[in-house]
């Protein structure tokens, strides 16, 4: 009777202690990014948001909006910084407006393949270098995605040389590289907002774009474009960062479950869009655009004096002549 009596007297008081623990508060974060549904960007989001569930146990819930659904990319960049928005994906070009050095990733024919710019922009000399001035402005850097090399489509002809550029209406994002290169070439660039691009292009607006093959293709491009052409002019991709604010919320350890969840996704990314690149070519081509691997680069090169000197005024010319040594330092001899 008297162990009966002490077993239901310690079972009391462990519910007691239990009661008394309080749950692990549960967070649910916010990634929000402008890649389409059907984009891989949307893929490795879903996939860094179901790791991050599944490590934490249910702790951590990401929730992820794909397509501007909580605005667009500047906004996004500063909802992160003031807390509104937990998570984005901007590009190098919008980041570049809180850490200069950023502006050297988007340098037009900077890289040899895909490799190479992986090396340079995951390298610690680069990582170091922006992740410390990120930080300055309530960023926490966490990985780099990816978005692709980018390409020039039109209606009027392929692109082999600058000078089939010149007088074609064209648009281009607001990033400073992609404009003073078109520019450079004589081509007229338009102002366009992308969700407007493809109505514009189809009613002749403009005479073509420059985005990656992920981009055309998924978004149909192809449908209102005649020419592809592979100029490789610039490379650029997302970057995953998250706001100060939501960074020091977490526990080291959940802290370092974002991080190498963050990678994993990264690693899909890029994979999924180097995998799918020369499969969409091909199917673009049965969907009748006209494809041209024939690009004078060295011409193309020779032509960009102009639009480098525009780069280095606008990052400082200490900022890019330090990013290239770090491009030349991790290239293939």
């Amino acid at each position: 009777m008297k162990c009966k009596t002490l077993l239901v007297g310690l079972m009391i008081t462990a519910l007691l202690v239990l009661l008394c623990v309080p749950a692990m508060a549960k967070m649910e974060l916010k990634l929000a990014h402008y890649g389409a549904e059907s984009h891989p960007s949307q893929k490795a989001a879903l996939m860094f948001a179901e790791g991050v569930a599944k490590r934490t146990n249910g702790e951590i819930t990401v929730v992820v909006y794909p397509n501007n659904a909580l605005g667009a990319p500047p906004e996004l960049l500063e909802q992160a910084i003031l807390g509104i928005v937990d998570m984005v994906l901007p590009t190098q070009g919008q980041l570049d407006k809180y850490a200069k050095p950023f502006a050297g990733v988007m340098l037009p024919f900077a890289y040899d393949d895909y490799q190479h710019a992986y090396r340079v922009i995951d390298s610690p000399e680069f990582v170091g270098w922006v992740g410390s001035m990120l930080e300055k402005e309530n960023l926490i850097f966490l990985s780099n995605w990816e978005w692709g090399f980018r390409h020039a489509t039109n209606n009027l002809r392929p692109v082999k040389t600058p000078e089939d550029l010149k007088g074609m209406k064209i648009r281009v994002p607001g990033e400073i590289q992609l404009r003073s290169t078109f520019e450079a070439c004589g081509a007229v660039v338009t102002a366009v907002s992308f969700a407007e691009l493809y109505m514009a292009m189809k009613q002749g607006v403009v005479d073509g774009q420059e985005n990656p093959i992920s981009v055309i293709y998924s978004n149909k491009l192809y449908e209102t474009q005649k020419y592809l052409s592979l100029t490789k002019h610039s490379y650029n991709s997302m970057v995953h960062v998250i706001g100060k604010k939501t960074w020091e919320k977490l526990t080291p350890e959940q802290q370092k479950i974002i991080k190498e969840e963050s990678e994993k996704a990264r690693d899909f990314f890029r994979k999924t869009v180097q995998n799918e690149e020369a499969s969409q070519i091909e199917e673009l081509k049965k969907l009748g655009m006209i494809v041209n691997t024939d690009v004078d680069f060295a011409a193309f090169k020779k032509a960009l004096e102009p639009a480098y000197k525009r780069i280095e005024d606008y990052a400082g010319a200490d900022n890019i002549k330090k990013y290239k040594e770090i491009v030349e330092a991790y290239r293939k001899k």
